[in-house]
């Protein structure tokens, strides 16, 4: 049921009474679902599903408001739209969450096992997916709740196996022994894009490695010098290495040399993975531990030795130092090589260096089997794909060229996890012939098999949510044959390599469609000073506490008006500030207009043939506003919406045509009295509908408090383009009005005249349109000019002492002695001669004192002659016009 119009607003916004219960409202009303209308074409857009790790940031808000504003738009243009909500399961950060919460308890994953721990997990989930929940409330997000989904329910489940059973047997998933990313914290691997290089300390140290042959020298030396970062991983050293076209050491390649502190012989071999230019020339060979001394290892047939534990421990291959963490076995490692004169030198340096994106702890190479994907065809099918009619839209399209970038040079993904959160891969291995079985269902003899305890990484299931979340694998679900693809995906473009990538190469691979047909990336949100929001700098700041200063249509007010696409944006309170005052603006305009709509029962324009000017140039102006409006949506450009609509309600409707209404809401004239009602009634209801997707809960509350026909702006038509209301000439008219207006308030202004005493008002034009226009609306020049006398024509005689200002065809003059008291103006430009007349003598005086010219710099002598000449130019102006006004006076 519909609420009943008031004209009971108070006199100021408050954001915190408009919004509270609105939201619960709309959903027992069923108002964000599918319309269910078979006619009507569909849009659909999908969550980026929010990871359980933790409350929304600002990011999470400009990213749904975006979206919501999208969607809202859809809906009230007839749309049958869809906005799916869900959220992530987050795998490695959720793991690494919890188990922070279960080490302040004193506690580990391991004392727990893994389905109690898991149990943990879900609690934790069902907490944080409430909070989300609560804050997708408080942001006003019109979502479809009953579609709502997360990665890890059943459906979504099904989808993960299927996909990882096809590509296994595909042959684009494999397992294998490699070297990847390891977190030695969360104990499991990364991939590439999980990493994070940040500049540390190091040191580049200098060692001996004696040659085998104790009589044998190079260069006059015993031994050869290697330079390392990472001392700690010599003991898995199996080589080294020179570059084959490298004459220095041609005679060195076959020779062996003995590895410090191992005591193990390791050969010199050649090849061209070495850069000679680089230190020495020569590098240690470690197969285990860098990714590129692997692919040498197998060129040469290397042993891999691993000389480190999962939690970056050293294992029994590092000897002696077995059971040390990785930096004190280093410290031990350069102490021993010190103690036994084999360290040359130590060089500090700061390099960059990798760090898990989750727990933040140094990443380690390290080798290791894992599953992986062949990325090399999937890429391929995606790049193809984007030079079809069928490609995804990027918007800014210039990021287009950074997924195809990323596409051309990418690297095969390793897909498993040492984590215990996440979807199990669905591999087992026989007990007693250790052969592999992939499947769906496990293998129908349990009892003979072991599952792999490995998860797949978060971004394999979330790269399938547009399908996985409507219904796929079942190709016949009612969603997925309707909604599918989705329209617009909106995301940060620092995630275009972790998830868009990775939908649409999932999504080309099992569904022959690309998953969305526009991305729309924006920024990051950063603080006044333009650094990224984080904790160590604790700039960051809480929607929430935004929302309870002043409200969320003014935060999404603020997100949708901060940038273009693509852009980051700064957070700032003064610009929140200028969010509300805009709101409250709308707010009393509104509430002046609802109390004096009388009786209204709903909005109705009067006919066109009893249309004033001022009616014709609002509605001209709404209508281009309309289209303006729509444009930019359409192309995604939220801000330039946001300024056409400020300045059409700031300037155009409120600082304008309001006031125009005033005149005539106060007349006798009854009929003209309900046409002025109509149409404000009318532009109100329509600015209320344009603004609604961006604010919706204040365009809301001010609706339903007017005379409106239907349930609620949120599923209220969206303001259609109206070819009637186009009037250049009326435009044009009010346009010189204005102007008009505005040049004899901005005379008043520089004269110091108050705004509203009578003067003389002289407007020479020969422009024969611009007198009928000025003569046919003196009711509007005598409100806002306020003249005593009136005078228009070709013919006026500008008066000897006159304000004046020119505008478009027309020259504007006021007399002087009807702004101001020209006796006190007198005693006033008196005392500024006198001034003057000092400031002349003065530098007169001190210009023609030789020592002065002579001695002082040339800038400051320079600098006085130019304020001799400016004074003396201002008191011959000044005496002038003395003379003028004493022959007025």
């Amino acid at each position: 049921m519909s609420e009943e119009p008031t004209t009971d607003m108070p006199t100021k916004y408050d954001p915190t009474a408009v919004e509270a219960g609105r939201y619960q409202t709309w959903l027992d009303q069923d108002l964000f679902k599918p319309s269910g209308d078979k006619q009507a074409k569909p849009y659909s857009i999908v969550i980026p599903p929010p990871n359980v790790t933790g409350k929304l940031h600002l990011g999470h808000a400009w990213d749904t408001t975006l979206q919501d504003i999208i969607i809202r738009q859809k809906r009230m243009q007839g749309f049958d739209t869809l906005w799916l909500p869900g959220m992530d399961h987050a795998g490695i950060a959720t793991q690494a969450k919890v188990e922070a919460k279960l080490r302040e308890q004193g506690i580990s994953r391991y004392d727990l096992g893994r389905e109690k721990f898991i149990q943990q997990v879900w609690d934790w989930k069902d907490e944080y997916a409430s909070i989300i929940k609560q804050q997708w409330a408080k942001m006003g997000l019109s979502l479809d709740y009953s579609r709502e989904r997360f990665t890890m329910d059943d459906g979504l489940s099904d989808a993960v196996k299927k996909v990882f059973v096809d590509l296994y047997n595909k042959g684009l998933i494999y397992r294998g022994e490699y070297i990847i990313n390891w977190d030695p914290q969360a104990r499991t691997a990364l991939s590439d894009i999980e990493v994070i290089h940040k500049d540390d300390k190091g040191a580049f140290y200098h060692v001996k490695y004696p040659f085998a042959d104790k009589d044998y020298t190079f260069n006059g030396k015993h031994y050869i010098e290697i330079a390392t970062t990472r001392p700690e991983t010599m003991m898995g050293d199996t080589a080294v290495a020179v570059n084959p076209s490298d004459d220095r050491y041609k005679e060195l390649v076959g020779k062996k040399v003995i590895l410090p502190l191992a005591e193990r012989e390791i050969p010199i071999i050649a090849d061209a993975y070495v850069d000679p230019e680089f230190g020495t020339g020569m590098v240690k060979i470690t197969p285990a531990h860098d990714p590129n001394d692997f692919k040498v290892g197998n060129r040469h047939d290397l042993k891999r030795i691993n000389t480190m534990n999962d939690d970056a421990s050293m294992n029994a291959n590092a000897g002696k130092y077995e059971g040390m963490d990785r930096f004190e076995a280093r410290k031990a490692m350069v102490k021993d090589l010190e103690d036994q004169d084999l360290m040359i030198n130590i060089d500090p340096i700061v390099h960059s260096v990798g760090h898990s994106e989750r727990t933040g702890v140094q990443v380690e190479a390290r080798l290791s089997t894992q599953w992986f994907v062949k990325m090399k065809p999937l890429a391929e099918q995606a790049l193809k794909n984007q030079k079809t009619d069928n490609k995804v839209e990027f918007v800014p399209d210039r990021f287009e060229d950074t997924f195809n970038q990323w596409m051309d040079n990418v690297h095969d993904w390793v897909i498993s996890r040492q984590l215990w959160w996440g979807h199990r891969i669905p591999a087992w291995y026989n007990k007693t012939t250790g052969e592999t079985y992939v499947g769906v269902d496990g293998p129908k003899d349990p009892e003979n098999w072991e599952q792999d305890p490995d998860v797949l990484d978060t971004w394999f299931s979330s790269a399938l949510w547009p399908f996985s979340t409507m219904g796929w694998p079942n190709t016949d679900a009612e969603d997925f044959k309707r909604y599918f693809p989705t329209d617009t995906l909106v995301t940060g473009y620092d995630i275009i390599f972790f998830w868009v990538s990775r939908m649409m190469f999932q999504s080309l691979e099992f569904t022959g469609k690309r998953p969305f047909k526009h991305v729309l990336l924006h920024g990051l949100i950063r603080d006044e000073q333009g650094r990224k929001m984080s904790k160590s700098l604790g700039n960051g700041i809480d929607p929430m506490d935004v929302i309870e200063k002043y409200g969320a249509d003014a935060l999404r007010w603020f997100l949708s008006n901060g940038s273009t696409a693509g852009q980051d944006v700064r957070f700032s309170y003064t610009k929140m500030d200028a969010a509300w005052n805009f709101i409250n603006k709308i707010w009393n305009a509104s509430r002046y207009v609802i109390m004096n709509l009388g009786t209204m029962a709903k909005p109705e324009l009067p006919a066109a043939s009893d249309w004033t000017l001022a009616d014709k140039w609002i509605l001209s102006r709404l209508n281009a506003t309309v289209k303006q409006v729509t444009t930019t949506f359409d192309k995604f450009d939220f801000g330039e919406a946001g300024r056409a609509l400020y300045n059409f309600i700031w300037n155009d409707f409120c600082d304008w045509y309001i006031e125009m209404s005033k005149e005539v809401l106060t007349g006798d004239d009854a009929q003209a009295k309900a046409n002025t009602q109509n149409v404000l009634a009318y532009v109100l209801d329509q600015i209320l509908r344009l603004l609604h997707p961006i604010m919706p809960f204040v365009t809301e509350k001010i609706w339903l408090s007017m005379p409106h026909v239907g349930e609620s702006l949120v599923v209220a038509a969206y303001p259609v383009d109206h070819p009637e209301f186009d009037d250049e000439t009326a435009e044009s008219d009010m346009a010189s009005l204005i102007e008009l207006i505005t040049a004899v308030r901005s005379i008043r202004a520089e004269a110091n005249a108050k705004m509203l005493s009578a003067v003389d008002l002289l407007i020479k034009t020969d422009n024969t349109r611009l007198q009928a226009v000025f003569k046919a609306n003196e009711d509007y020049i005598q409100r806002f000019a306020h003249p005593k006398t009136l005078s228009i024509g070709a013919d006026v005689a500008a008066p000897k002492l006159a304000m004046t200002q020119v505008i478009s065809d027309a020259e504007v003059y006021i007399p002087l002695a009807e702004l101001v008291d020209l006796d006190e103006e007198v005693k006033k430009l008196e005392k500024e001669q006198a001034k003057f007349e000092s400031e002349v003598a003065r530098a007169t005086k001190k210009l023609g004192n030789e020592r002065f010219v002579a001695n002082a710099p040339e800038d400051v002598v320079n600098s006085e002659k130019e304020k001799l000449a400016d004074n003396q130019t201002k008191l011959v102006a000044l005496k002038q016009r003395l003379v003028d006004i004493k022959a007025q006076a």
